[in-house]
């Protein structure tokens, strides 16, 4: 393999993002780099909108993938095919890096060797739902880690090296989560996941509650693939759904956001387990202890006095 001609390149996937793509790729151009080169990619499955145009408008190399050859896995295979950076950053359209130090502190533990592939914080905005933003809290929280066991990751701000990447390679054939896909992959052969809290970036979800369902119901399929042992019941469904509800009603209470909120709430949280439920309740049992590590929100956190969403952000 020759030399990366590039020291980072920057890879996204789009699919008519014209609202935020235009402001994502500023923020990325505005990127303090400390000399280190830098290319963007762009994998296109077909906008009609102005997406093109703004990617021309920022050089952006553009790869095209037709929507019947469209996977998350395979897209991002051929971003990373195209890209020649030594560091292969992936951030969704719709991501927005906060501030001009988010890049290097995101594939700082790459050039350190301490892991193969990383991830930073996401935060929504004051469009967001609010209990996407209580998903938010719960995974990506304000201290670093270094995963050994944990293969959690999110794609939508993540950095992996090309070497990792070229050995592993993205799952063409899940429906979703095709990061934690790879990365049980790392953890399984004693590799490391970096998560960067000092990288963050706002992402904006407009998703209709219709939408949210879809996603979690195809993120549940690929659960089926990398985590087998899990089930959800119907009783289950029950259960997440009312604690999800009750964790967010008293988190908005405390922020005194209630009553904008409860709506909200109630829809995306049924939507949340009922796509989850539909998506996986044909696997095998695992524990109940098991079930709420990984559905339950923190409900431990909402105890503690912390600033309101608004002031967060």
């Amino acid at each position: 393999m020759s030399a990366p001609e590039y020291d980072i390149s920057i890879v996204f996937r789009a699919l008519n993002e014209e609202k935020h793509f235009g402001e994502a790729l500023e923020a990325c151009k505005n990127q303090d780099l400390d000399g280190l080169s830098l290319e963007i990619i762009l994998v296109d499955s077909g906008s009609t909108d102005k997406t093109l145009d703004i990617a021309k408008k920022y050089n952006c190399k553009v790869v095209t993938i037709s929507r019947d050859k469209f996977s998350f896995g395979r897209s991002l295979n051929w971003g990373c095919e195209a890209a020649s950076g030594k560091y292969l950053v992936f951030i969704s359209a719709h991501c927005i890096p906060t501030h001009e130090r988010w890049l290097l502190n995101l594939i700082a533990p790459l050039q350190t060797a301490e892991a193969g592939y990383s991830y930073g914080k996401q935060v929504g905005n004051k469009d967001s739902k609010f209990s996407e933003t209580q998903l938010f809290r719960k995974y990506f929280p304000a201290q670093d880690r270094l995963q050994s066991t944990d293969f959690f990751i999110n794609n939508a701000n993540s950095a992996i090296c090309r070497k990792v990447w070229t050995k592993y390679k993205f799952d063409e054939e899940v429906t979703g989560l095709e990061d934690m896909v790879l990365g049980k992959s790392i953890i399984e052969d004693g590799g490391k996941i970096a998560y960067v809290a000092n990288a963050p970036v706002t992402h904006i979800h407009e998703e209709s509650y219709q939408q949210v369902r879809h996603r979690y119901y195809r993120e549940a399929l690929t659960i089926r693939k990398v985590l087998p042992e899990i089930q959800m019941t119907f009783l289950d469904f029950i259960r997440f759904t009312y604690v999800g509800i009750r964790h967010d009603i008293l988190a908005a209470k405390q922020d005194k956001i209630l009553i904008k909120n409860l709506t909200g709430i109630i829809a995306f949280r049924s939507q949340q387990f009922w796509g989850s439920y539909r998506g996986q309740n044909e696997n095998k049992k695992i524990s109940r202890s098991q079930k709420e590590a990984y559905y339950y929100p923190d409900l431990n956190k909402i105890t503690a006095k912390r600033p309101s969403i608004t002031q967060s952000k």
